[in-house]
């Protein structure tokens, strides 16, 4: 066996690398105008997350004087965090490009972003206006010199930090304490905090065929006369600035509270949690910067990052469409799916056979239906479901408690520490608890991320189970864009082993088998090291093996070995990773038979599948689980396999559909230089478009 010096890539600058991708379709003149603007809105709320928690992490073993390589993929924490800030300030500098090249290009279309020195007379009125009725009212405005310290500011929100130098013929000036310079006029500094009430892109009336648009930040420095207009100032100048602080959630051991209590005390305390990042505006005057740095105790850091000109850049997300349909990508209307009738009741088709929603190809409404069925449906005695991210305004939550009025059981598991969607979870919870329903918050130590419904129904004075085990969350928004199976079934079977889980949430002491479901923590990973194995004894013995994997992450160092040696036995791997991916394919001696791609597209790839030859007798299974080391360890997760053999052929058409293409796919290697993949003369395929028309087709052969 050949010696591989570096075995892994690092979690942390994989990660990194994947949110370049997501910079790429930025860049892409091949993508449309509006949709790079939101391209760029998704890099910047990345990266915010990133720091949030990703950075956080490391930066807490550095702080606690730990190195940190063994789980950090060998990386120093110290070394980690000044690669991570070159690797950011990198990303952010060509951001910057990017959004001036799309700006340019929007005003060929006639759409102009218009800064504070850029109004117009025709728009002055309008400004005015909309800064006293709706802007000044939301402002909060704080003159900082004769304050001890900041205010605690909030996490990601974003404030100007105002320079105000007054005309005070009786001041006899004094030493700054931070430049040691004597001030030879009187200056006072201010805090305006951004609210976020208010949308962030104003829309100016139109003239003529012109579009324009300014950013919230603008419209108030255009109005700072409005706001200091008590002070004799000579000059007012206002740069942004944000901190984001530590995201992660410290739970008090206090036996008095409530599960419910704790953790909404802990996202209380993120308010106040340790700032992990300051980002400025780069033009900010130096003793402005340095009177900030000084009131908030911050020191010349890898955390101070110097930036634009605005930040919660994460907002383009939301750039007004004006109604420039040319301008973004053609919407597409989702399909149902096939033999699955919307006449007649769901159970009574779901009981002949299994069916597959992929969305956002297919339809979300048939969760929806199916809840809804259920709560109406005399004969459903019961519902249990895992709840993970929601929509906002929930009909998921509003059939359940449908239900629940009709005189249903119904027994709902939320989670509570679903990251950054806790406060919405805590009031779900009381909605539903409310109403009577049976609330579950979660399991001890460990997240429950499975995504699972088992409905019990009353048929010849027996009771027969039916349910659905998804790849993603029941939220009908991101149903639009993010790519999910949900499996619908009454396999009795499987059903026996949806109800151990239930039985498991409401005895979390109790452990069990599971004779089809593929269940974390207890399961998962040897489940799939004993798949793997038998790809690994066929390889040897001279039988065609394989593997097809599609997932969002793989960290798992131990997985990645395991994949590694299934290379070296010869097994042929392809592997779909959307992000994180710290195995290294195609090098000789470790990993010559693996072939890892990664699909950044309209769509947001979250689905996992995992395919075995086995022999030649396919094992195909979806799951909620990737190949991480909290979801195979400490979190509880579900895999399911898929019997139907219509659903098999389905899977595996869909997976080579995206593994033959070469639109929008980068190439996994050793240079982690997302290059992307090569056609080499062949047809275009572009994967998330090729899987629509497969369904399409499916639908028109019916």
């Amino acid at each position: 066996m050949i010696e591989v010096k570096n075995q892994y890539i690092n979690r942390e600058i994989s990660w990194l690398n994947f949110n370049a991708r997501v910079l790429q379709e930025a860049a892409d003149e091949t993508v449309p105008l509006i949709e790079r603007l939101r391209f760029l809105g998704i890099f910047s709320n990345n990266l915010d997350e990133f720091f949030k928690v990703r950075y956080a992490t490391v930066k807490r073993i550095a702080l606690a004087g730990k190195t940190g390589k063994s789980v950090l993929g060998g990386a120093n924490a110290k070394d980690l965090l000044d690669d991570i800030t070159k690797i950011v300030i990198s990303q952010q500098s060509e951001s910057l490009k990017i959004l001036k090249d799309i700006e340019k290009k929007l005003k060929k279309e006639n759409i102009f972003i218009i800064n504070e020195k850029g109004v117009i007379e025709e728009h002055k009125s309008f400004i005015k206006q909309f800064f006293i009725q709706k802007v000044s009212p939301a402002l909060v405005t704080i003159i900082l010199n004769d304050l001890e310290e900041l205010p605690n500011l909030k996490d990601s929100a974003g404030y100007l930090a105002v320079k105000m130098v007054l005309k005070n013929e009786e001041y006899k000036g004094e030493i700054n304490r931070n430049s040691g310079v004597l001030l030879k006029k009187e200056i006072r500094y201010a805090l305006i905090e951004i609210p976020k009430t208010i949308e962030r892109f104003v829309v100016l009336p139109k003239i003529g065929d012109k579009n324009y648009i300014i950013i919230l930040d603008d419209l108030i420095r255009y109005c700072l006369g409005y706001i200091f207009n008590i002070f004799n100032y000579e000059s007012l100048s206002a740069h942004m600035i944000k901190i984001t602080r530590d995201a992660e959630l410290d739970i008090d051991n206090d036996l008095s509270k409530s599960f419910i209590e704790k953790i909404s005390s802990s996202v209380k305390g993120r308010r106040i949690s340790e700032p992990v990042r300051f980002v400025y505006d780069k033009e900010i005057e130096d003793d402005t910067l340095l009177f900030l740095k000084d009131k908030m105790g911050i020191e010349n850091t890898d955390s101070v990052i110097p930036g634009g000109r605005y930040h919660n850049r994460r907002d383009y997300m939301n750039f007004p469409s004006l109604g420039r349909n040319d301008l973004m990508y053609e919407k597409i209307e989702p399909l149902p799916v096939k033999g699955l009738t919307y006449e007649g009741s769901l159970f009574k088709q779901i009981e002949r056979k299994d069916y597959l929603q992929y969305t956002p190809y297919h339809s979300f409404s048939y969760v929806i239906r199916f809840l809804r069925e259920a709560a109406l449906e005399p004969k459903v005695k019961s519902i249990k479901i895992t709840l993970y991210r929601l929509a906002k305004n929930s009909q998921v939550i509003s059939s359940l408690i449908n239900a629940k009025k009709n005189g249903k059981d119904v027994t709902v598991l939320i989670e509570l520490q679903a990251r950054f969607d806790e406060q919405a979870n805590i009031e779900y919870a009381e909605q539903l608890e409310a109403e009577g329903v049976k609330i579950i918050f979660g399991i001890r130590g460990l997240k429950v991320h499975s995504k699972i419904c088992l409905i019990e129904r009353e048929e010849n004075h027996k009771i027969k189970k039916y349910g659905f085990i998804s790849t993603g969350n029941f939220n009908e928004t991101t149903a639009r864009i993010y790519t999910d199976y949900t499996l619908f079934t009454s396999n009795q079977s499987i059903m026996k082993d949806l109800t151990k889980i239930f039985d498991f949430f409401e005895t979390s002491y109790k452990r069990t088998r599971y004779k089809h479901l593929i269940v974390s923590p207890h399961y998962t990973r040897n489940v799939f090291e004993k798949l793997i194995d038998n790809e690994i004894k066929n390889a040897q013995a001279g039988r065609e093996a394989y593997m097809k994997i599609k997932m969002n992450s793989l960290t798992s160092y131990r997985m990645v070995d395991k994949l590694y040696e299934a290379s070296r036995a010869g097994v042929k791997i392809q592997m779909i990773v959307r992000g994180v991916c710290c195995l290294i394919p195609g090098i000789e001696g470790m990993s010559e038979n693996i072939e890892a791609i990664s699909i950044v597209d309209k769509f947001l790839e979250h689905t996992r599948l995992f395919v075995f030859c086995n022999g030649g007798d396919k094992k195909v299974y979806i799951s909620s689980a990737d190949w991480m080391t909290r979801n195979l360890d400490y979190r509880v997760e579900v895999g399911c396999p898929v019997y139907d053999e219509d659903i098999k052929k389905e899977l595996i058409d869909t997976f080579n559909i995206c593994w033959n293409g070469n639109v929008k796919v980068r190439v996994f290697s050793e240079q982690q230089d997302n290059a992307y993949r090569k056609r080499n003369g062949k047809k275009i395929v572009r994967a998330q478009f090729a899987t629509y028309d497969y369904y399409l087709n499916k639908m028109s052969n019916q």
